[in-house]
């Protein structure tokens, strides 16, 4: 295959992807918005516990993303019975994780006060999250769900079910947050109540299109599903849990920015929170392409094509660039504009515009380092490679992102651009030494790890 055959075969996996990814974003905005609506206590409550909430899933995606590679190369190796293996394991070890989360969630508001939040809202935060939390479950089990799909190349289902589950939400919502169709108003309870509701929604409908799609269901994914299988569920936690602690690691990354830059003011901390969604938004179309890259990497690999996965993994890097290109034209030429966006004029908000616009700048520096990062990471778990890339990202967030943030902001007169100038060093780290594994050590998928 040619580069314009791969370019095809990765824009038709990568674009529902990136679709699906953007419309999972929707579902925290919709209940952002909506709880916005309804009071700001409560907002700051259920923005709280859901980022509470997000550090469990986080960890426990690492299955999921371990499934993407691990299917890719078994169905590269025309193995579907290992493809079946992997995934129910995953599937264990998801739900297992999320109920060991559970009792995490009851006693929140503890944890909460503990790190600094004020009582109310975090007791807030726990009738949300005793409520919402039960919705982990689902969420992991249709995080694994998705990536068996899309190993399988089944991501226009991933895209229009992620789509239907922010409209549901959006329906839901306004029927228990606020007290509609006869039910009472139920405030964070009702969007927490929403949330469980869209998630096991969303997770019958790709159990039961796993099930009984043409090309699928000869797989037999749930039939003897009680039954373990420990040589694939070892192997899928090896490689797992070293990838959701690599997700840890850059999220904790980011969250410690935030930290920093609320010691250094409401402004900045406003402005930040503005310049990490936008980032975030352009980081979706990255990450999508990185899901493509694993399935596809993970299948040549499987296939023992090393010559077809680096011309694979060549294509990608470039498609990738030119989205970095326009991004950074778009993040230097109309900064302001684009921060605009996301606040209301005024006189308190044009100083919140101009910080932001600053950040907005620095925040395309590093947009090269986050694509090329996020993309190196997911062609070595096309290669089953996870151990070393997570001490890798251990390493480049936590000893050279962080410190040189702080550094940066609170020891020079740099400030806010001292806590993005840190990130984007990390970020570089990363990026340089990702890369050099999979091209020079592991040669491209030609060398074993």
């Amino acid at each position: 295959m040619g580069v314009f055959g791969h370019m095809r075969a990765i824009l038709t996996l990568g674009l529902p992807l990136v679709g699906s990814n953007l419309a999972a974003a929707g579902l925290g905005v919709t209940d952002t918005v909506m709880m916005g609506w309804y009071g700001v206590p409560e907002l700051a409550a259920v923005v709280l516990g859901s980022n509470y909430l997000f550090f469990f899933f986080l960890f426990g995606t690492g299955f999921a993303n371990a499934i993407i590679g691990r299917v890719s190369m078994a169905l590269g190796a025309d193995d579907e019975t290992q493809a079946r293996r992997d995934t129910r394991m995953a599937l264990w070890l998801s739900i297992l994780t999320g109920l060991l989360s559970i009792p995490c969630m009851w006693y929140s508001s503890a944890v909460l006060q503990a790190l600094g939040q004020n009582p109310v809202t975090a007791d807030l935060a726990q009738d949300y999250l005793r409520i919402g939390g039960f919705g982990i479950v689902p969420m992991l089990v249709v995080a694994v769900l998705r990536s068996y799909l899309s190993a399988f190349e089944r991501t226009q289902v991933v895209l229009w079910v992620t789509l239907g589950a922010v409209g549901l939400n959006i329906v839901l919502n306004w029927v228990f947050i606020f007290g509609h169709l006869g039910v009472p108003e139920m405030g964070v309870r009702g969007a927490a109540l929403a949330s469980v509701l869209v998630q096991l929604a969303v997770m019958g409908v790709l159990m039961i299109y796993a099930h009984r799609a043409r090309g699928l269901s000869h797989v037999a994914l749930w039939a003897r599903f009680w039954r373990p299988d420990w040589p694939a569920f070892g192997a899928v936690a090896r490689m797992g849990i070293p990838i959701g602690l690599t997700i840890l690691a850059e999220a904790t990354m980011f969250q410690m920015a935030t930290l920093m830059m609320g010691w250094l003011g409401t402004r900045e901390l406003a402005a930040n929170g503005i310049v990490l969604e936008i980032s975030v938004l352009a980081f979706m179309l990255h990450m999508g392409l990185a899901n493509a890259a694993t399935v596809r990497a993970g299948r040549a690999y499987g296939a023992g094509a090393p010559e077809h996965l680096r011309r694979g993994a060549f294509t990608v890097i470039c498609m990738s660039l030119v989205v970095v290109a326009l991004t950074i034209t778009a993040f230097l030429s109309i900064p302001e504009d684009i921060v605009r966006l996301f606040v209301k004029p005024g006189e308190e908000t044009a100083q919140i515009v101009l910080l932001a616009s600053g950040l907005l700048a620095l925040a395309a520096f590093f947009q090269l380092f986050d694509a090329m990062q996020v993309l190196a990471m997911g062609l070595l778990r096309g290669l089953q490679d996870t151990r070393v890339p997570m001490w890798i990202a251990l390493a480049s967030y936590w000893l050279v992102g962080i410190p040189a943030g702080y550094g940066l902001a609170f020891h020079t007169t740099l400030q806010s651009h001292g806590v993005w100038l840190g990130l984007a060093a990390g970020l570089a780290t990363a990026s340089a030494l990702l890369m050099y594994r999979f091209w020079v050590v592991r040669g491209g998928g030609r060398n074993p790890a």
